[in-house]
């Protein structure tokens, strides 16, 4: 028995988007996903394997008490020194990409008829554009994305700003989109029902439903 290719969906959005919920969603519908964030934090929490060169790169001091990386300290130091973000992620990176093949090799050969990479800085990197076969944005305004991170993380707006800033920006990711949610000023259930049409548009295959290819950047 020939057991088919999962289709290989690429999610993203910037902060505040509602992105892993939009994961958790396709999770439900059956996908497997695979969670660059989710897994960048275990590794940077106490024990995890990338805290050793985090002290030996950036000293002890970034590290709090109970083990982990200081998130907050680290944020301050990547808006005054613009070397620091790529030097913890010369540190994380490599190590989230062999975590990702792992899972991946998991789901290869398992019947997974849809594997989500769910994957904030996808738009800005060229390996993940290559590797996915289509590109799923979860959309919304600045506006609401600044509100909903300061009410779950209490940063202030300005804060929200920068980070926002740091990422693609929405007319960047919108154009590398195949398919869009807009996640803005909607209720739980319409968002589940947006999820569930794309779902429905891909045919629990590899092979979407002709009438979404007319126009490969389908707003959901």
């Amino acid at each position: 028995m020939i057991v088919q290719a999962p289709l290989r969906l690429g999610l993203t959005g910037g902060i505040g988007s509602g992105k892993s919920t939009v994961a958790g969603l396709l999770g439900q519908h059956g996908s497997m996903v695979v969670d660059a964030d989710a897994i960048s934090r275990s590794l940077t929490a106490p024990g995890g394997l990338a805290i050793p060169e985090i002290i030996q790169v950036f000293g002890a001091g970034f590290v709090t008490q109970d083990g982990r990386l200081d998130r907050d300290r680290m944020r301050a130091l990547a808006f005054t020194d613009r070397s620091a973000k790529k030097r913890l992620e010369a540190i994380l990176h490599p190590m989230v990409g062999t975590e990702i093949a792992r899972q991946t090799n998991q789901v290869l050969g398992s019947g997974c008829l849809c594997l989500v990479y769910d994957i904030p800085l996808l738009v800005e990197s060229n390996h993940w554009r290559r590797r996915v076969d289509k590109v799923l944005v979860v959309d919304c305004s600045p506006e609401i994305q600044i509100k909903r991170v300061q009410a779950r993380n209490g940063l202030a707006a300005a804060a929200v700003e920068g980070i926002i800033a740091s990422q693609a920006s929405r007319q960047a990711r919108l154009q590398a989109a195949d398919y869009v949610i807009c996640n803005a000023s909607i209720s739980l259930a319409e968002l589940q029902a947006q999820v569930s049409q794309l779902w429905h548009w891909l045919g629990l295959s590899s092979r979407l439903d002709p009438a979404s290819e007319t126009d490969p950047r389908n707003s959901v």
